[in-house]
């Protein structure tokens, strides 16, 4: 049990960590988040004024965010392959370094429960392979291939390392999140159905989406951290756990997206491309979770759908193209902008 209810949530102002922080909010939770916002204060508004915020790099920490904190969910970091190729160097200072040093100042500071946001992308091989396409756990041998995957399963052994009696890590692997964030994204898989069928009318499914992937609704995945944030320490300490609400071929999660969206009388037809692109396979077990934590998602894609159309025109997130909701798009665009202001030395 937490002596406190003070929680600091680094990447607190992300696609996931608003949502994990309005549910930490809702269950009587102080929060703490330390964001660099890249995306900017938008997702956070709805509770400005019920959080401490701290702007930052997760890369030098200042001690202060971790004062009166009795645990520390990390969120933060590079969140996809795309960011993690475009600066690999940067992928690994804020997804493995960063990782260990926020732990290190955590575990000085006498907290002792710290969450670290993982990625079933550590499964990922780079190919289908169906010798090795079967339901993998967490006591799975992992050898990821591409940068992301391998700087969040070094994070991992980092945070491992440093476990004892006073120090206690949780690993939560994620799989593929979809649903309506405050800080919307439509780089990923589901959203970006969504986005298509709203703006061109159809879904296109690459390599006639024959990939499995494990899917998460991202409501879903802040309850997780909840559970991992409240289990006894006997039962969570120094251990991995998939977060998982199903595997689906890309196909088939077509089909339940346009049936989504029919519900909310958005028609949508599926457009099939065969050749052959740059495609992630792999399959979790979730069981892990289940068991251990009686950790159960409860959201489908179906009614994730519904939801996320009906917020996205509840909140006007109808400029589809903004970069702003694609991550790779938006580091570029920001790198554009610093060299320009390097040069203008300002813009007035």
């Amino acid at each position: 049990m937490l002596e406190s209810k003070s929680i600091l949530v680094v990447g607190g102002a992300g696609y996931l960590g608003c949502v994990l922080v309005e549910e930490l909010l809702a269950r009587g939770y102080a929060v703490t988040v330390f964001d660099r916002l890249f995306f900017g204060e938008r997702g956070l508004q709805p509770v400005r004024d019920r959080i401490r915020l701290v702007v930052g790099d997760m890369r030098e920490p200042p001690p202060s965010i971790f004062e009166n904190v009795a645990a520390v969910i990390n969120l933060g970091g590079l969140s996809n392959d795309p960011t993690a190729e475009y600066n690999p160097e940067a992928n690994y200072q804020m997804n493995t370094v960063a990782t260990r040093t926020l732990a290190e100042m955590a575990k000085q500071g006498g907290i002792q429960r710290y969450i670290y946001a993982s990625s079933c992308s550590v499964y990922d091989i780079g190919v289908i392979d169906e010798e090795r396409d079967v339901l993998l756990t967490e006591e799975a041998e992992v050898q990821p291939k591409a940068a992301y995957g391998i700087s969040k399963l070094a994070g991992e052994r980092g945070l491992l390392d440093l476990m004892d009696q006073n120090f206690s890590p949780v690993i939560l692997r994620m799989g593929t999140l979809f649903g309506f964030s405050p800080r919307m994204r439509f780089d990923l898989v589901v959203n970006t159905f969504v986005k298509d069928a709203l703006l061109k009318g159809y879904l296109t499914l690459h390599y006639a989406g024959q990939m499995w992937r494990p899917l998460c609704d991202v409501r879903d995945a802040a309850r997780a951290y909840v559970v991992a944030l409240e289990a006894p320490d006997r039962v969570v300490k120094g251990q991995v756990f998939n977060v998982v609400a199903g595997n689906f071929r890309i196909s088939e999660l077509a089909f339940r997206v346009r049936e989504g969206l029919a519900r909310c009388g958005i028609p949508a037809d599926i457009k099939c491309q065969f050749e052959y692109t740059g495609i992630r396979n792999y399959r979790v077990s979730g069981k892990k979770a289940l068991t251990l934590l009686n950790f159960k998602p409860e959201v489908t894609v179906q009614e994730s759908v519904q939801h996320m159309v009906e917020k996205i025109r509840e909140h006007g997130y109808l400029d589809f193209d903004n970069d702003r909701y694609y991550n790779i798009r938006w580091m570029k665009t920001l790198e554009e902008a610093k060299r320009i202001i390097d040069i203008t030395g300002g813009i007035f």
